[in-house]
């Protein structure tokens, strides 16, 4: 246990439950404040970002109410790397540092965290920080791509983005010189700084009321409470060492393995990817950062959810990758597609500890958000776009109910509306719905994934870089459970398949689907309810067909075979014997 100074051994309990909670009110102020004045949808719509407050020696004290693991966890972390670069003697108030350096932080090139130091009556007390995908960051539109890190876009190391004499007014204009969207991105990093200066404003107001000086006594007191509830969790498990592999489509043709050995000893649990694939010739490594931000938020999620986020909660949690792994990748390999490797491991992870967890854990989901790059650019083009557009498969049956459907898991990013991308750009989404039979069957179901049709308006070509996973590995189920369905990326015209994770070129009248995969189903299939199964079918969820195939369900529809609206009237369950 990390040992605390004598000034952080006694804090009145009642002021450290006031101030927490006064934390986690002002986390969300800062990240009302990002998202209200982002320029981009990729923050202000799909919410991919993460705010965070840290002490005066960057340890993180509390999250707002949103953001991904792979932006919270790894920033927290990064956070040694900003202090260890910019000690106390060389910060000033008014400073601000920046850097989206992929060993860093969050893994990415395209990962933009800002952090700001916050100072009282000269003292450096706090840091504010947020970290979010920037809509374009130069480079190769992010794909999986590149052989070199080099290739995927402007790389700032941890400089200082403004002082207190104003702005760096020539890294703004290199910035702007590199990217495709330069008033979306420094749009964004605008309100990063913004939503800091909120968020060191509300701290500033908080100690004045509560007389404090500092917030590192009461911060060290909140870390030690994660750290002891972790703790406790784990002594609830039975010690031993949990095992578990798991496949990606990797690139190309090329697959990528994980393995992991789980090791609980006590109140200490170390996790050891010992037995993945090496890292790949293309984008699809991750960071150790990363690598660490998902299996603590795994642990985390599997045995305590409750417990507040902070530094206490990282360190009963041991994480050990071979370097040049694929979880442990060497600069400069190139890591723009990181996520679709790196959010596996929470699947991965739970596969491993399901025995283990009272209660069990869900089956594997779809996993790895799918992220698809939109760029039109041709000679000509009117308004030149490039966007970013997220969107879920289906999450794994859980013990005790069905997957989520078209859900963002472990990531938690939005898709954007529709009517937000066919303003912003000639995009039109012609078909937006839920994928039927798409969830594994069980006992639990599968969450659904969705089926999604683009086309353009214009005359001009376009293009798409598909970052997308699971359509050679589809999501596997879980206790008799079976596997949901592989996801698909086609040319509607000609049927085809579309060449995933790099630069697609579409000529003006193309259209392209997106099948998202399904999560995998809990549970045997048989065991699941006759009335569940027929709920399945009224919604559309599961076909007749895959009712009688999976679940032994015989649904017959009785009402007008043209009917477009369908109620639960119209069906009903044949009887042997009727």
């Amino acid at each position: 246990m990390t040992p605390t100074s004598s000034s952080e051994q006694s804090v009145d309990p009642v002021v450290v439950g006031l101030v927490a909670n006064r934390l986690h009110s002002l986390l969300d102020e800062q990240q009302a404040a990002l998202v209200n004045t982002a320029f981009s949808p990729v923050v202000r719509e799909s919410l991919d970002l993460a705010c965070a407050v840290f002490d005066s020696r960057g340890r993180m004290i509390g999250q707002s109410s949103n953001g991904t693991p792979g932006h919270i966890n790894a920033m927290a972390t990064g956070m040694e790397h900003i202090v260890a670069e910019y000690p106390r003697t060389a910060l000033a108030d008014g400073d601000v540092l920046i850097t989206n350096d992929p060993w860093m932080t969050a893994g990415q090139i395209n990962d933009l965290t800002v952090a700001t130091p916050v100072f009282l009556e000269g003292t450096l007390i706090a840091w504010f920080a947020s970290c979010c995908h920037s809509p374009d960051i130069g480079g190769r539109i992010l794909s999986a791509a590149a052989h070199e890190v080099f290739e995927e876009g402007l790389r700032l190391p941890i400089v200082k983005l403004r002082t207190a004499e104003g702005p760096n007014e020539t890294l703004e204009r290199l910035i702007r010189a590199n990217v495709r969207t330069p008033d979306e991105t420094m749009g964004d990093i605008y309100a990063q700084v913004a939503a800091n200066q909120v968020g060191a404003r509300s701290l500033g107001a908080m100690l004045r009321e509560f007389g404090l000086e500092s917030v590192d006594a009461v911060a060290a007191e909140i870390m030690t409470r994660s750290e002891r509830a972790l703790r406790a969790a784990l002594r609830e498990l039975r010690d031993g060492r949990y095992e578990s592999r798991m496949t990606s489509d990797g690139f190309d043709g090329q697959a990528i393995d994980l393995a992991v050995a789980v090791t609980i000893d006590g109140d200490r649990v170390d996790v050891d990817y010992t037995g993945s694939s090496p890292q790949s010739p293309y984008g699809v490594n991750v960071v150790l950062n990363y690598t660490r931000a998902y299996t603590s938020f795994a642990i985390k999620a599997a045995l305590a959810p409750e417990v507040p986020h902070n530094a206490g909660s990282f360190r009963p949690v041991r994480v050990r990758a071979p370097r040049g792994s694929v979880l442990n990748c060497v600069d400069p390999a190139p890591v723009a597609s990181r996520h679709l490797v790196g959010h596996f491991l929470p699947s991965l992870l739970f596969d491993a500890l399901r025995d283990a967890v009272p209660g069990g854990l869900p089956a594997t989901s779809s996993d790895a958000l799918w992220m698809t790059v939109w760029r039109g650019g041709e000679t000509g083009e009117a308004h030149p776009f490039t966007l970013t557009v997220f969107g879920a498969g289906g999450v794994g049956g859980r013990p005790d109910k069905d997957g989520l459907n078209t859900t963002g898991f472990p990531t938690g990013v939005r898709a954007a509306p529709t009517e937000v991308l066919e303003t912003l750009t000639p995009l039109v989404q012609r078909q937006r719905e839920l994928r039927p039979d798409s969830g594994g069957p069980g006992t639990y179901r599968g969450g659904l994934g969705q089926v999604v049709r683009v086309g353009r308006r214009g005359r001009h070509g376009w293009s798409v870089n598909a970052n997308i996973d699971r359509l050679d590995y589809p999501a596997p189920g879980a206790e008799g459970g079976l596997p949901g369905a592989p996801g698909e990326f086609t040319d509607t015209v000609s049927g085809e398949p579309l060449a995933r994770k790099q630069l697609v070129r579409l000529d003006p009248e193309a259209e392209v689907r997106l099948s998202f995969p399904g999560g995998g189903g809990y549970g045997a299939p048989r065991a699941r309810t006759v009335e569940r199964v027929l709920d399945d079918v009224v919604n559309g969820y599961v076909s007749i067909r895959s009712a009688r195939e999976h679940y032994g369900v015989q649904v017959e529809y009785v009402g007008e075979p043209t009917a477009l609206v369908r109620p639960p009237e119209n069906y009903r369950i044949v009887r042997s014997g009727d």
